[in-house]
């Protein structure tokens, strides 16, 4: 994009670059010049001791005042902490507007990682009162940094970013990407992201456009979105929030929309809302978005919310919380729609080639070890090990279990002691599933160190048990691969 598509000039932004960077206004420098003190109280709003620590107004202390603690300060402060870049200039580019007697932040200029600047909108609770933008810009809120968690971050050629917003996803996709395009419907928040992607020497394609329109017959290895996927009658009034369709239908859409977007073997990863009906089953709905898309999916449900939370939710994210036409409209529609719940969940799709595509829709609510990226790709990992492999094929192999696995029992004192009840296997890390299982699962799992393919391992639980090992075998097949999916154990390959 040209310069006359950002918010400041080129030279602009090298100046404001300039500015930042010797001053150390970096995630690092202001955790450094603040204290682990000061630092978390500024996560939880409380600026006192921040402000006690940028009384000298030094360039550093003043860009804290100003952009984290969203003082205002005199013009000639912020100016000298600015420089080079010129204050007519960070007015005319909206970085700083004038408030009282002196200048406060126009945007949210966010230090992020270890020496990246984001910049978005202030939002909505900085300026109480005010109306926000229709084409309000969000920042790094919770919903982009589950996006950017649940990410495959494996090195791809092409990336696309579908409604990027502010840039933070194109931003970490640059790190693992040769080439990133990035798309949004607002031509104002595209300014946005192509003054981040300046200001951290990052050179994106930019287009304009709804949804996949502007990348029409183009494909990617890679595709993220966060797009407005707010559920509700179709009404748009804050485009980062509401996409113009009816209830969750924009979850469909990008699904439908994914076959012809990716390259084979390329992956799409979105956040969506979906509605939970009286009647049906939440995810025999989600799941039939992907029939006849030959893709394979995951669908992880993280959150669900009650429609009275989720609108009060999203009515305050925007201020308007002081509408009880637009919060009964709302609600109305729901009830009219027989809505019980909004669940909330990443999209994980790819295009494998397969005639048989896995299909997955299920709850993960429980705690993950971060990041949930490199779980989703090891989850698809382990579906190209069972594609490839019948159930001959998977009792030849030798297993071990899992790291650190652990087994959990629920006894009951009786006449004779304890007698166990139930006995669940737990992973205490990475996707932390628990399964509970029965005595003959139990060994399987026991004796999985890696030693004897699996089918030697069975003759001995079948003598053992005075069964056929052929009977148990077949038993055996589809067990051993819902615990291979869900990484109880892991073939061993040396």
């Amino acid at each position: 994009m040209d310069e006359h598509d950002m918010l400041l000039s080129p030279a602009g932004v090298d100046g404001l670059r300039t500015a930042l960077s010797r001053a150390g206004f970096t995630s690092n420098g202001i955790a450094g010049r603040l204290g682990a003190q000061a630092t978390g109280a500024v996560a939880r709003n409380d600026y006192r001791a921040a402000l006690r620590a940028t009384e000298d107004r030094d360039p550093l202390g003043t860009l804290i005042r100003v952009f984290i603690c969203d003082q205002t300060e005199s013009d000639a402060t912020v100016a000298a902490a600015l420089a080079p870049l010129s204050i007519e200039e960070a007015l005319a580019g909206g970085l700083v507007e004038r408030y009282g007697d002196g200048l406060r932040a126009g945007v949210d200029l966010e230090p992020y990682g270890d020496d990246w600047w984001v910049l978005a909108d202030v939002p909505a609770s900085a300026r109480p009162g005010r109306p926000l933008h229709a084409e309000h810009v969000l920042g790094i809120g919770g919903a982009t940094q589950t996006l950017l968690g649940a990410t495959m971050r494996r090195p791809v050629d092409t990336a696309l970013d579908l409604g990027t917003g502010s840039g933070v996803q194109a931003l970490h996709l640059a790190t693992h990407a040769a080439t990133v395009t990035a798309t949004d419907l607002s031509e104002r928040a595209l300014r946005f992201a192509a003054t981040t992607a300046a200001l951290n020497g990052q050179d994106w394609e930019l287009l304009r456009g709804d949804l996949v329109a502007p990348v029409a017959g183009r494909r990617f290895d890679l595709v993220v979105s966060n797009p407005p996927f707010v559920v509700g009658p179709g009404t748009t009034t804050h485009v980062y929030r509401d996409s113009g369709r009816v209830g969750d239908a924009i979850g469909a859409e990008l699904a439908a929309a994914a076959p012809h977007l990716l390259t084979e073997g390329g992956t799409m990863q979105y956040l969506a809302n979906w509605v939970h009906v009286a009647g049906e089953e939440w995810d025999e709905r989600v799941a039939g978005w992907f029939a006849g898309t030959g893709l394979d999916a995951w669908v992880i449900q993280r959150e669900v919310a009650d429609p009275m939370a989720y609108v009060d939710l999203w009515l305050t994210d925007v201020g308007e919380t002081a509408d009880p036409q637009r919060m009964a409209a709302w609600l109305d529609w729901f009830d009219a729609h027989k809505v019980e719940g909004i669940g909330f969940g990443i999209v994980s799709l790819r295009r494998g080639g397969h005639a048989d595509p896995v299909v997955r829709v299920e709850d993960l609510r429980q705690r993950v070890r971060p990041p949930l990226g490199d779980q989703i790709a090891a989850w698809f990992d382990r579906q190209d090990f069972l594609r490839v492999r019948d159930n001959d094929a998977l009792l030849a192999e030798r297993y071990r279990a899992a790291e650190g696995l652990q087994l959990r029992q629920e006894a009951t004192m009786g006449d004779e002691g304890w007698a166990v009840d139930r006995q669940v296997l737990a992973m205490p890390h990475g996707l932390r599933w628990t399964e509970e299982i029965d005595p003959l699962v139990l060994a399987l799992v026991g004796g999985a160190d890696g030693r004897l393919p699996l089918r030697d391992q069975i003759a001995l639980l079948a003598a053992a048990h005075d069964v056929e090992p052929d009977e148990m075998a077949e038993a055996a097949g589809p067990i051993v691969a819902h615990l291979v999916e869900r990484g109880f154990i892991e073939a061993v390959t040396a």
